[in-house]
């Protein structure tokens, strides 16, 4: 089967068939059962300059609805690559990325291109070296990933082919003519007509110590020995350092939605620009159809299971699910036929022969991951923020 898939795929990004797109729809509901409050993520609002939700009018089955953004597209992405950096911690394959390594007070520290910002363009990298202490943009790797430009791609398909599939910007680096490609898997989850709920937040103390202003140093916070602090020392409620109560105020109380979707395509047409300089139209249809293999991989490794945590007050669990080919309309109407295969196990297998024929078609892989460490400057900010830096204010509980 999952050479029927792989034949249909190339002939897809070739441009030789009426497929255009591989489309993900998906229905949810919170594990409590429908109308179960789930908790969005919060932003800050413009209106109030507040903590609040993201929300949107969208026709939902031809009906204008207002919807609320429970996972959006940056956020889905990242769930797709950390469950394939799962897979390639667990050895279950390997995708080429970068890997920046270091240890900070102890602590072992490691980010790769799968997990930063920007992915293998992030400022992590920009300003990393390699073991001989040669900055990393001027490595093998490096200077050939900041050659690479929208007409050749071949870095980043043979160094970080995730950063195709998912996108990526090599914005910190100056030049005239920054480097971006467009995500080819793009993913997002909502709730429809969300009915915001309200909650009571604050904090009990078994112990009710007294709400006192203390003095406060960097060796930590002191009961004043008179009415006021001493001039020039640093004044804090002992509320404000986690002690005594705090009254209960309304806050933030998540939504229940009638109903919650995921939305995902995977673009042949995006699939289809990605060029990889001079080389032949094989090997090109054979780059473009590894990556949506990965793409394809990685969508079910993080979203095909029963249940999904998205954060906390956020676990969901899957009503329905169609993966289907998106074609050529016809006669005035959309058309879509279910995809052949679907699940990790075929997406597994669909992946290993779309590796099989990229390398027939002269595609070379490493066989680690391009491996830095921080560079002097970024070792100190490291090794800075693990260090404890006397007593905070405490987080709105």
């Amino acid at each position: 089967m999952s050479v029927d898939l792989y034949e249909r795929l190339l002939a897809a990004v070739k441009g030789q068939s009426d497929d255009g797109a591989i489309r993900i729809r998906a229905e949810y509901e919170p594990t409590g059962g429908a109308g179960s409050r789930v908790f969005p993520p919060t932003v800050k609002t413009k209106e109030t300059n507040a903590a609040g939700y993201l929300t949107e009018p969208r026709y939902v089955d031809g009906q204008a609805v207002e919807v609320v953004l429970l996972d959006q597209r940056q956020s889905q992405a990242n769930r797709c690559e950390q469950a394939l950096l799962d897979a390639i911690r667990r050895q279950d394959l390997f995708i080429p990325h970068l890997e920046l390594a270091t240890r900070a007070h102890g602590v072992p520290v490691r980010i790769t291109s799968l997990e930063a910002p920007h992915r293998c363009r992030d400022a992590y990298f920009r300003d990393a070296e390699d073991e001989t202490g040669t900055r990393f943009d001027a490595t093998e790797a490096g200077a050939a990933l900041c050659r690479a430009a929208t007409s050749d791609l071949g870095a980043y398909l043979n160094l970080a082919p995730t950063d195709l599939v998912y996108g990526s910007w090599d914005s910190h680096r100056k030049r005239r003519i920054q480097v971006k490609v467009s995500r080819a898997y793009t993913s997002e989850m909502y709730g429809v007509a969300p009915l915001n709920g309200a909650r009571a937040a604050g904090r009990l103390d078994r112990l009710n110590l007294a709400g006192d202003t203390v003095a406060v140093t960097e060796s930590g916070w002191s009961p004043l020995e008179g009415p006021k602090a001493p001039k020039g020392v640093a004044t804090a409620k002992m509320s404000e350092l986690g002690h005594g109560m705090i009254p209960p105020t309304e806050g933030l109380g998540g939504v229940s939605v009638k109903t919650i979707h995921r939305q995902a395509t995977m673009s042949v047409a995006q699939l289809r620009m990605l060029q990889f300089g001079e080389v032949d139209g094989e090997y090109a249809a054979a780059g473009r159809a590894l990556l949506a293999a990965i793409g394809l991989l990685g969508d079910r490794l993080a979203f095909s299971a029963p249940a999904l945590h998205l954060r906390s007050g956020c676990d969901l669990v899957v009503v329905s699910e169609q993966v289907e080919w998106v074609r050529r309309g016809s006669n005035g109407r959309p058309t879509a036929e279910p995809l052949e295969s679907d699940s990790v196990r075929d997406m597994f297998a669909l992946f290993e022969l779309a590796l099989e024929r990229a390398a027939k078609a002269g595609l070379e892989w490493p066989l680690a991951p391009v491996r830095v460490r921080p560079n002097a400057s970024l070792q100190k900010a490291i090794a800075k923020s693990f260090e404890a830096g006397g007593i905070g204010e405490v987080e709105d509980e």
